[in-house]
């Protein structure tokens, strides 16, 4: 299983401050609660499967709108942190829209997700 780099996480994390991105969205009560309820492992599993269904195929179905900004804390971190449509992956991950997300990347992804959600717990 492939994870970023607490180099590569600080880097991507200063990219996406300077978008205005990271400070935008917080994770409110229900969301914690959610994650505290279920735990990390429980969330890996989680936004696996959303990276894998709605992000890694080469023309995601609904690419651009796939992605809601509330109803899960996975869903509010991928905007967070520029993983909500294939546009902002190639912008802040430098993958290219048009072909499928290796395995390595999605786990980059869902490592980069769970870290954002780790740091914005109270």
């Amino acid at each position: 299983m492939a994870t970023i780099s607490d180099k590569d996480w600080n880097a991507l994390k200063k990219k996406l401050t300077e978008d205005g991105r990271i400070e935008k969205f917080m994770l409110g009560e229900p969301e914690q609660e959610y994650v505290t309820s279920r735990g990390m492992d429980i969330l890996r599993l989680h936004a696996t499967d959303f990276v894998n269904k709605r992000l890694a195929p080469a023309n995601p179905k609904n690419d651009g709108r796939q992605t809601p900004t509330k109803g899960h804390p996975v869903f509010i971190a991928q905007h967070a942190c520029g993983c909500n449509d294939r546009d902002a992956v190639e912008e802040f991950f430098g993958y290219e829209k048009g072909r499928e997300l290796t395995a390595d990347e999605v786990d980059i992804i869902v490592d980069v997700i769970l870290k954002w959600i780790e740091e914005h717990l109270d």
